[in-house]
């Protein structure tokens, strides 16, 4: 595809790296000649310097031939002109980043598609909602719902005393009469491995497995966790995410957010009646001592500082708090942060690049998922039919080896799939597999 990203900030480059190494033609768009310079660095893409809001610009950068225009510019304003006016030109589909809510209601929705923006995605109502479904499944340090929930992806550290620590896949499972759940990856030492039956599960490793909804407590058990409930925590960081999540829980839960600056705490004061507003700074371990931290269920940090946040989390955990979450845009730290016991990263590049990423298949690619500490996604499809996946069972199809078929779901029901699974046109078909292999997976469903 012919690819135009309008903005060379963080989220630009890191979407211009990735989309290049899916042999795409990529020409970024910036105002910065700095930043232009820093992404020709790192990735084989064209650069055009000027403002994406400029049609002399957007024409020096063959936005008439464009199949998909994403304008990823921190400007909500300016994203959505460029995709009007990218569209105007002849771009064939623009996407583009908000910051409003409102926008995304079905009515307004029509109306910003009428003046040709045709996506839109807002990544701090995304990240908001990924931390609130993980607060419901405080066991796992991801959550990610596939087919409407009909399928759920979890990651579990297996700790020493894990029941199935030293057992191979086919040991552990041996005694189930009826597979609810599966596991799909391993992560260990920082290298993913797609598992098969006799490879032996270690302590330490990071575990992503597929569940049904009936293979929860199953799958808890099997590896040795349990949920903890939430009645207090504390938000750290007033920001776009921490107010969005304070707003889905505030009735729910004792909420307590922490904000540096006095007119952010004057207006989350105003917006909030039961969750109570607290003027500080969060690198400062005495007040968050003094807030009760020792008796918080989940300590979720959302500044605008991945440093401040990690180091928040670390000592959340060493006061006692079993459900950590921290928003990491740092994508080096993301490791570090996992390694020193933070829960759950939230990370917006990569929230961003799972959203664009289903615009640039040909594969019939529902979702894709990117997960944190992983060089690997997760992929939802649709199965056409006479497709190649429905010619055989899974075990005969020849798929790709860095790649597995997690789970089915066919006419509402949810199957965890095995060698003798036979996929049938229409099915949802979740499939977790490396980064390099997305399109050679996609040409087993299209």
């Amino acid at each position: 595809m012919n690819i135009i990203i309008a903005g060379a900030g963080e989220v630009g480059m890191h979407l211009s790296k990735l989309l290049s190494e899916d042999s795409h033609s990529i020409t970024v768009v910036d105002p910065s000649e700095e930043r232009l310079h820093a992404v020709e660095a790192g990735t084989d893409v064209v650069t055009v310097q000027g403002s994406t809001t400029s049609l002399e610009v957007l024409e020096r950068a063959n936005t008439r031939r464009a199949d998909l225009l994403i304008a990823v510019t921190p400007s909500e304003d300016t994203n959505i002109v460029t995709c009007m006016l990218g569209k105007k030109i002849g771009a064939a589909q623009t996407i583009a980043r908000i910051d409003h809510s409102e926008y995304l209601d079905i009515e307004n929705r029509r109306t910003f598609t009428h003046a040709g923006v045709d996506n839109m995605f807002y990544p701090e109502k995304i990240a908001a909602t990924e931390i609130v479904n993980l607060l419901g499944q405080t066991s796992t340090s991801e959550y990610i719902e596939f087919a409407n929930g009909k399928l759920v992806m979890m990651v579990f550290k297996l700790e020493d005393n894990a029941p199935v620590a030293g057992k191979t896949i086919a040991e552990a499972t041996f005694d189930m009469k009826k597979l609810e759940f599966r596991v799909i990856a391993i992560n260990r030492n920082e290298r993913t491995i797609i598992p098969h039956r006799f490879d032996t599960l270690e302590p330490g490793d990071r575990l992503y497995m597929m569940t049904t909804r009936n293979g929860m407590s199953e799958m808890l058990e099997f590896s040795g966790k349990e949920n903890v409930e939430v009645h207090n925590m504390i938000i750290l960081g007033g920001s776009r995410i921490g107010t969005k999540v304070a707003a889905s829980l505030d009735r729910r839960l004792n909420i307590k957010i922490i904000e540096q600056q006095k007119e952010r705490c004057v207006k989350l004061a105003e917006m909030f009646k039961n969750a109570m507003i607290i003027n500080g700074d969060g690198r400062n371990a005495d007040l968050l001592l003094e807030e009760g931290l020792q008796k918080t269920d989940a300590f979720v940090a959302v500044t605008g500082n991945s440093e401040t946040n990690i180091l928040a989390c670390l000592l959340a955990k060493q006061a006692g708090v079993q459900r950590t979450i921290a928003e990491v845009e740092n994508l080096d730290y993301i490791q570090l942060a996992e390694s020193i016991g933070v829960n759950t990263i939230i990370n917006k590049k990569l929230i961003t690049a799972g959203h664009i990423f289903k615009f640039t298949q040909n594969t019939g690619v529902q979702s894709v998922k990117y997960l944190t500490g992983s060089d690997a996604e997760a992929l939802e499809f649709i199965a056409k039919s006479g497709c190649k996946a429905s010619k055989a069972p899974v075990k005969d199809l020849g798929f790709p080896k860095n790649a597995i078929i997690g789970g089915v779901v066919r006419g509402g029901k949810a199957i965890i799939a095995t060698g003798a699974t036979e996929i049938k046109a229409n099915d949802h078909v979740i499939v977790f597999g490396m980064d390099a292999d997305a399109a050679d997976v996609g040409e087993f469903f299209c």
